[in-house]
């Protein structure tokens, strides 16, 4: 085990090793924004050989699962499915995902492992740690025996078991209102995550762009949504966006306007920064008018 952000954003001892594989992708915003967010060293990285991967993956799919009971519907969210769920869909599944090893340099071989288990601390004493991606509807007693499986987590104190939780939502583009209120029930505002929204940050986003609108209401003034340039108005994009099966989710490029035409294709990255100083313009102009 060893410490390492990916693409040598927190290593031990502040040493950055030799990284044989390609940069990170300009697209991978979420990725280093939870690195940034949590701060240097801030990963503890459990790598698998390919055996001991394939091993793991097996016991997942074999592993006893609390059953759902007669009145439980069970339907995952694609963005946050139990670690079983995906181990299932496919041998390779979790290594192109929670397990993905991209980024990450074992320092003993100076080489990408086959795949990576990450630890993240749960306080700043980083006396706790939790298994990022691995939400699991496993047993508890079958939690304990693969988890173990785990290369460092052998003899591990395992203070919390894993549970699938609940996330309640409405389908936002057929009841929700311009102004993130319930057309059958006129005054009722939905904000943060029922509202149809994934994300902590999100979540928090919603529920200041419904107090927003809620206070222009409030003054009989017009409706004025952020602009949808604007991660802010991207929220409201997706939250209208008609869908045959609505599920929340986080925000991405793709809630925000394109640019105009007018100014030529542009490579991924210069596409991205030109949106985002777009953004910042056209939120400051839409504060100042309020």
């Amino acid at each position: 085990m060893w410490k390492q952000s990916r693409y040598g954003k927190g290593v031990v001892r502040g040493e950055r090793p030799a990284e044989p594989e390609r940069a990170a992708p300009p697209e991978d915003a979420a990725e280093r924004r939870d690195d940034a967010e949590v701060g240097d060293e801030a990963y503890v990285n459990c790598p698998f050989d390919e055996a001991q991967y394939k091993a793991f993956v097996r016991a997942l799919v074999e592993s006893e699962k609390v059953e759902a009971r007669d009145f439980e519907q069970v339907r995952y969210f694609e963005g946050c499915l139990p670690c079983e769920v995906m181990a299932a869909r496919g041998e390779q599944t979790l290594s192109f995902g929670p397990m993905k090893p991209v980024g990450l340099t074992d320092p003993r071989t100076g080489r990408r492992p086959y795949a990576v288990i990450q630890l993240r601390p749960e306080d700043e004493a980083a006396t706790a740690y939790n298994l990022v991606g691995f939400q699991t509807r496993m047993k508890y007693a079958e939690q304990l025996r693969v988890f173990r499986m785990v290369p460092g987590l052998e003899e591990a104190d395992f203070l919390r078991m894993g549970s699938v939780h609940r996330n309640t939502f409405v389908d936002a583009p057929a009841l929700l209102g311009p102004a993130m209120e319930l057309r059958a029930l006129p005054g009722v505002h939905l904000a943060g995550q029922i509202a149809g929204v994934e994300g902590y940050v999100e979540s928090a986003a919603a529920g200041f762009v419904c107090a927003m609108l809620l206070a222009q209401k409030l003054r009989n003034e017009p409706l004025r949504p952020p602009p949808p340039t604007t991660a802010l108005g991207g929220i409201l994009t997706h939250l209208g966006r008609k869908q045959p099966t609505y599920q929340p989710s986080n925000i991405t490029w793709a809630h925000i306007a394109p640019l105009d035409p007018a100014q030529g294709k542009l490579r991924k990255r210069a596409r991205y920064e030109a949106m985002a100083e777009r953004a910042l313009r056209d939120l400051d102009a839409w504060w100042a008018a309020g």
